[in-house]
């Protein structure tokens, strides 16, 4: 069973920057493929970012060239760094973890896909 744990959300001027991460425990965490998503009220719970066991890394074309995802197995936690955000980009923010060794963009933007998902951190940007 994988535990894991979102950090890092909070309330931002549009423009500015958030880095969320994601604490993972209770599994091999570099074997495992890390995505986030985000759902905001009344919304669909939606893919953002994805980065494999590999390495290779996916995004949503709403986050392309502002938001970063990456990770580091020696602390078993993945990050998204968010850059000129924007007010369309409030919402939870979900970390979730796949341990299939899948590299197609189309599975890994599927949520029903993830195995394991965090409780969430809340983003909020101000106009």
């Amino acid at each position: 069973q994988v535990q894991l744990v979102e950090s890092g959300g909070g309330l931002v001027q549009a423009g500015g920057s958030l880095r969320l991460s994601c604490a993972a425990s209770g599994g091999t965490f570099g074997s495992y493929t890390m995505g986030w998503f985000r759902q905001a009220p009344g919304r669909v719970r939606e893919f953002v970012a994805a980065i494999a066991w590999i390495g290779n890394t996916y995004y949503a074309n709403s986050v392309k060239e502002r938001f970063t995802i990456s990770r580091d197995n020696t602390k078993n936690t993945v990050y998204l760094q968010m850059n000129s955000l924007k007010p369309e980009d409030t919402a939870v923010y979900y970390c979730a973890a796949d341990s299939s060794t899948t590299l197609s963009r189309m599975v890994l933007a599927d949520r029903h896909h993830y195995e394991y998902w965090g409780q969430g951190t809340q983003v909020t940007v101000s106009s």
